[in-house]
């Protein structure tokens, strides 16, 4: 891939009207679904990254390696069954849009600056399958990666944006409290951990309120809005593992992210927060196209190879 960067100010020129058309309530779920497909296209994958396609949990989902990480790698190689670390990724869309397509660019950046297999899942979305339909087949998957695939539950980073990034911490929350599995670390970009709670403002520059608040009640369906699994932000946040919550303060969800971050914090998490100004929600997904988005991505990369492959004494002799 020959990589080509767009200024920043241009980058948000563009992108403002295709999330306007797109992310639309007037638009059947179906088109918007296709348009978001048909857009991520220019969101390019780095070279050398290694795309299997399979079954996890049940789910279609896309194991990405990068090539280095392969021993022995040729171009075309198939890399091996495990790698030393994993991340499980969700993708966001408000569980209603979104898909392995969406955001392969992100994903495959994330493998290449991890070393590690990071695998997408393709979750059921609603309102054809709402809540708990993405939160079962997240833990079907957590638990294939353990018991079938053969890593621990420790060497396996959960991560996720906007919608997936609460899909990510529900699934930390499951996991601990049903299966006694502590992940080794989340990653959450500008995670949407409460849907009940309706934005002060009426869009940025990516979603709007119409639209999202759209998108909570798909999710929820005849849920229980008081369901920790809808907003997990309500939920148990004790013992979970050292989480990095990224947003930018002029989202909509920023507000809720700080609230995160201030509650995980007062349950005794190891939290790392950063907070960018001029990008917008989830601009990771861009990371091929924009260099502040690659370089906000490249932290959180950092964060999940360190909490899977910890530094030791020996390394820094």
């Amino acid at each position: 891939m020959r990589e080509f960067k767009i200024p920043l100010p241009i980058a948000r020129v563009l992108l403002d009207p295709v999330f306007r058309v797109t992310l639309n309530t007037r638009l059947p779920v179906a088109v918007q679904r296709a348009l978001l497909d048909a857009v991520s296209l220019i969101q390019l994958v780095p070279d050398g990254s290694v795309v299997q396609h399979l079954q996890l949990g049940g789910r279609p989902a896309e194991r990405v390696i990068a090539e280095t990480a392969i021993p022995g790698s040729r171009t075309g190689a198939v890399p091996p069954e495990r790698a030393a670390g994993a991340i499980l990724y969700l993708h966001g869309g408000g569980y209603v849009v979104g898909s392995l397509t969406t955001h392969r660019s992100l994903v495959a950046h994330l493998a290449q600056e991890t070393s590690c297999a990071v695998y997408a899942l393709d979750y059921r979305l609603a309102p054809e399958h709402p809540l708990p339909a993405g939160l079962d087949d997240a833990e079907a998957a957590f638990l294939d990666l353990v018991h079938n695939v053969g890593y621990r539950p420790d060497q396996i980073c959960l991560a996720g944006d906007s919608a997936g990034g609460g899909l990510a911490l529900a699934l930390a929350q499951r996991l601990i409290e049903r299966h006694e599995m502590t992940p080794a670390a989340l990653g959450l970009i500008a995670p949407w951990v409460d849907p009940t709670q309706v934005p002060a403002k009426a869009r940025d520059l990516v979603i709007n309120r119409a639209w999202s608040q759209a998108c909570a009640a798909h999710y929820l369906g005849d849920g229980a809005a008081t369901d920790a699994g809808y907003a997990p932000l309500t939920g148990n946040l004790l013992g979970l593992p050292p989480t990095y919550v990224q947003a930018d303060v002029s989202e909509l969800l920023h507000d809720q992210c700080c609230q995160l971050v201030s509650a995980l914090r007062g349950a005794g998490v190891h939290v790392r927060f950063t907070e960018t100004r001029g990008l917008w929600h989830v601009a990771q997904l861009q990371a091929a196209l924009v260099t502040e988005a690659a370089l906000a991505l490249s932290e959180l990369a950092e964060f999940l190879r360190e909490a899977i492959q910890p530094v030791s004494i020996d390394d820094l002799r």
